[in-house]
């Protein structure tokens, strides 16, 4: 907007429903600049006519239920005597029905990286003591508090209010009080930074849809161990990721820039094609998250310290202005497709009985639907019924109530019945062979992760060649060595055998016929909630 200063009565209603839409396409927030013209041209407002542009600002906000932020000011080289400038303004809307935007960072990075510590610090809100205090809260098992490395995957959650402020555990919060006090939530999924956790985190990655990553690197050890690795993976998944460079306490201003620069040279090599954009100051942060939204190439790389608390405001200001990757419209296309629930997790609660955690890929969850759990191990699916509401793009775990757990597995999905779900043992996939150190032909056995799938499976076949090796690309026809999977066409898929990699997309599934693929009803009554 060029400037809002006492619009007529008409043109103010024109304005909020203008805000209105902008917010709904923005699901929820919306960023405006003031003093630059339709064009783009920055023209810049005289300090009055800026004043009286934020009050009508803050007027329309009001007006919508939302709350406004001024992000940066800066001042413009204008035709004119009076210093001009523009103004970027975040517009968010104040949490109303329990409905606010959630966006999830996956957690990447070697280890001893300073990953769990980072996310010890950003949701408790206190600095560490150089000797791991903040992490301890992360860790989920005894044996990960005595080693200090993580071994499962555990979730953290980071709020904004409307106004922008952190809202963490800091004020001995609950994580419900958090939700409510958010208008925005960012989940990181704390993944291994270990090798021999790399199954584990890449289930983390396949499964949990990140919308982006972060990958952590030690400023004192550079780029070892794993790094490379789960850039690979991030890069291979299409996850837009940013770069936190860690422990800037413990070394020399020559050694951070010399971890810097061996990472832009990453970045920038043929295979990578990224523009690195290192973050120094506030206006850094601003710039970084609107153009790490709109374009892929541009990797944003943060240098701080979770123990001086160094550059850690600049964190918060990026995740803080973030916008989501997809917009209201493409929210609206995937809740009107059918009920799809990804089943991650599998637990038991004392009077509660079986919980099932995961995502609910497409469509609505709604009050009475009924909804049918599986392939089981013999491809069957079970019935259960559902209540409550949960939206496409959520996360939630539901009860199934007195449910038999041992008829539960991980990679298993919820879908309503008229979706007649396909399942099989045999698919095709088109994949290029990352890395193999010799041949790669039929009958070799590999562990297929497909979204949360994650199963044995054996090359039947490689159409047009007899064998493949590093770098090529081929249409290779699978078969799980367990039991049947739910896959669709065009899942992307990521294999793994010791060193051997590969990356691809599902292309054909020959599925099982429905007189073998039956539902079967579940015993007892059980109700499904959240």
């Amino acid at each position: 907007q060029l400037k809002l200063v006492n619009p007529s009565q008409y043109r103010f209603e024109h304005l909020v429903t203008q805000m209105k839409w902008r917010l709904q396409e923005g699901r929820g927030e919306a960023v405006y600049q003031i003093g630059v013209e339709d064009n783009g041209l920055l023209v810049g407002l005289s300090e009055e006519e800026m004043r009286a542009s934020l009050k009508t600002l803050r007027r329309m906000a009001e007006k919508v239920g939302a709350d406004i932020t001024v992000l940066r000011e800066r001042e413009v080289d204008y035709d004119s005597d009076v210093p001009r400038k523009i103004t970027e303004v975040l517009v968010r809307k104040v949490p109303d029905n329990q409905q606010f935007l959630d966006l999830r960072v996956a957690v990447l990075g070697n280890v001893d990286s300073g990953k769990s510590t980072l996310l010890g610090v950003l949701t408790q809100g206190e600095l560490d003591n150089g000797r791991g205090r903040a992490r301890l809260n992360l860790f989920r098992h005894l044996h990960e508090i005595q080693s200090g490395r993580t071994s499962s995957i555990s979730f953290e959650i980071l709020g904004f209010n409307s106004k922008g402020e952190v809202v963490n555990y800091s004020d001995s919060r609950t994580a419900e009080e958090i939700c409510e006090s958010s208008s925005k939530m960012i989940t990181f999924i704390d993944l291994a930074g270990h090798h021999k956790y790399l199954k584990t985190t890449i289930f983390g990655l396949t499964s949990y849809c990140p919308d982006f990553a972060m990958l952590v690197v030690s400023a004192n050890t550079g780029i070892a161990g794993t790094t490379r690795e789960h850039l690979g993976l991030a890069m291979a998944l299409k996850v837009p990721f940013f770069i936190v460079i860690s422990k800037v306490d413990l070394c020399s201003k020559a050694t951070v820039e010399r971890t810097v620069k061996q990472l832009e040279r990453i970045l920038k090599q043929p295979g990578c094609n990224k523009l690195p954009l290192l973050v120094n100051s506030d206006d850094d942060a601003v710039t970084a998250a609107q153009q790490f939204a709109q374009s892929p190439n541009i990797t944003p790389i943060f240098t701080l310290s979770s123990v001086s608390g160094e550059n850690l405001d600049l964190l918060k200001v990026f995740l803080n202005i973030l916008p989501p990757l997809t917009n209201s419209k493409e929210q609206e296309e995937l809740m009107q497709q059918h009920t799809e629930f990804q089943v991650d997790e599998i637990y038991t609660v004392p009077e509660v009985g079986t919980v099932v955690g995961g995502t609910l890929s497409s469509g609505i969850c709604r009050e009475g639907e009924n909804l049918v759990v599986g392939p089981t191990d013999d491809g069957k699916f079970l019935r259960r019924s559902a209540c409550r509401v949960l939206r496409a793009g959520q996360a939630a775990t539901l009860a199934l109530g007195p449910f038999d757990r041992s008829l539960l597995r991980k990679g298993m999905v919820m879908v309503s019945p008229e979706m007649n779900p396909t399942i099989c043992s045999v698919f095709e996939a088109e994949i290029v062979l990352l890395f193999h150190a010799t041949t790669f032909r039929k009958g070799f056995q590999v562990t297929v992760h497909v979204g949360n799938v994650r199963q044995t499976a054996i090359v039947e076949k490689i159409h047009g060649k007899d064998k493949l090796r590093t770098g090529e690309k081929a249409v290779v026809c699978f078969r799980f060595i367990k039991h049947p999977e739910y896959l669709k066409i065009g899942a992307k898929l990521l294999f793994r055998e010791g060193v051997t990699k590969g990356i691809g997309h599902v292309t054909n599934l020959q599925a099982i016929t429905t007189k073998e693929n039956s539902l079967e009803e579940s015993l007892g009554p059980g109700q499904l909630s959240f």
